[in-house]
């Protein structure tokens, strides 16, 4: 399946999230096409962060389409479901993990898998990290290179995020991995702090590379028009993306709580729904601090720019935990590009950035006093101050999360490896 020196080639992108799901692989299957690839994307059927089926969405409406220049195959799944008790949601997110696998295992062997005619197959892995394994098969079958982009690490996921640490649950993932790994062509990684634990798993550290996202275009700076947010005076902090437990968003009511005791008056607006909205909203309305939230409902990423031009802060949080801080979120650099200043409740890798390009404040992931410390301390500091730190943030985009380099990179890479 060569192509001649310089011809550009089809890719097949395997990931269960796609369009109109706001993940940032959207970006990059329309950039490819963009730069003359043929795209292919098979994907599930929209159901993050919600859990449910889009509207107008279903095994049998919409599961072929284009969008972008980008041909869409979507697969049967489960939706993920949304429950207020924790097992139910384990057992939600399983099914929907284990359909889109058995699915993308019998699409493999498809008449319209065998006709595709990929030259080389692309995983982008945010959890689950068994979606993997369709982009490992269709490699296998017609001797294609597989290239993977991982932005959760597993098993180490699974264990911080469930608390499951037994041999006879962890024992096969950690297989899993394995296998994923050694039929791979080349790793990239979201972390730098990633690359010791996979090439602590036997795999060679001239095939991992640390590939850091970058945000698209309609992340930028802009200036406030209409009335999106609240402008009554009151200091504006911004938190927006996926309302889930990950977030660690508990430690808003409880600063919330603080500084209303100490007569210190903020708006938390939260743009963005979740598995966990309706438990944060009754943490709000126990601890008697609703004056302190603005809820917005989720919008199009390409629309949360115009947003963030209202805020005064823009909120990064993380709950504690050993994953999460080698983890680099791709909201850090969303909120870069957006050239505002940032306060983070967060451990490990998002502090490191955020305090190499001296973008913000930051305290470690659920340390109350160090958080409210550090929104004082921004309430505190001039305009002028705020304005420089939004400007350092995006000056950090601009130099080490550019898209284009980062795609022109991949370009090379496609053209080099391959093992058939």
């Amino acid at each position: 399946m060569s192509k001649r020196r310089g011809e550009k080639r089809h890719i097949l992108v395997v990931s269960q999230y796609f369009y109109p799901e706001s993940f940032r692989i959207n970006d990059m299957a329309s950039e490819w096409v963009r730069r003359g690839y043929k795209v292919t994307v098979l994907t599930g059927i929209p159901n993050y962060p919600m859990g449910k089926y889009y509207d107008g969405y279903d095994c049998k409406h919409r599961i072929r389409e284009k969008w972008n220049g980008v041909n869409i195959i979507r697969i049967p799944l489960i939706a993920r479901g949304n429950s207020s008790n924790r097992l139910i949601n384990a057992v939600g997110m399983t099914a929907n993990y284990f359909s889109f696998v058995l699915s993308g295992r019998k699409w493999v062997s498809s008449k319209e898998a065998q006709n595709l005619k990929a030259d080389l197959v692309f995983t982008f892995e945010v959890s689950p990290m068994t979606q993997a394994l369709v982009g490992v098969w269709y490699r296998k079958r017609y001797h294609v290179p597989h290239y993977l982009y991982v932005t959760d690490l597993w098993p180490e996921n699974v264990e911080s995020v469930t608390g499951i640490h037994s041999k006879l649950i962890i024992n096969p993932i950690q297989w899993m991995v394995d296998y994923i790994y050694r039929n791979t062509d080349w790793i990239f990684t979201c972390s730098k702090s990633f690359i010791p634990r996979i090439i602590g798993r036997g795999i060679s550290g001239k095939v991992v590379e640390y590939w850091p996202q970058y945000a698209e275009e309609f992340y930028k700076p802009m200036k406030p028009i209409g009335n999106l947010l609240p402008q009554d005076g009151i200091f504006n902090l911004v938190f927006a993306g996926s309302v889930g437990y990950a977030q660690g968003l508990e430690i808003l009511v409880r600063g919330a709580e603080m500084l209303k005791t100490d007569g210190i008056r903020v708006r938390f607006n939260i743009i963005g729904d979740g598995r966990y909205l309706a438990k944060l909203q009754e943490s709000i309305k126990v601890g008697k601090v609703e004056n302190y939230f603005n809820f917005i409902s989720r919008k199009p990423a390409e629309e949360i720019s115009r947003y963030l031009a209202f805020a005064d802060v823009l909120l990064i949080t993380l709950s504690k935990n050993d994953v999460f801080a080698i983890t680099l979120p791709a909201k850090v650099q969303s909120c870069f590009a957006c050239g505002k200043p940032i306060i983070v409740s967060a451990d490990g890798e998002v502090q490191n950035v955020v305090k190499e390009a001296k973008a913000g404040l930051c305290s470690d992931a659920e340390d109350l006093v160090g958080f409210v410390k550090n929104i004082k301390a921004m309430i505190g500091l001039s305009q002028e101050q705020r304005e420089e730190m939004g400007n350092n943030a995006l000056n950090h985009a601009i130099t080490y999360f550019n898209k284009k380099k980062q795609m022109d990179r991949l370009d090379e890479v496609f053209k080099k490896v391959g093992t058939f």
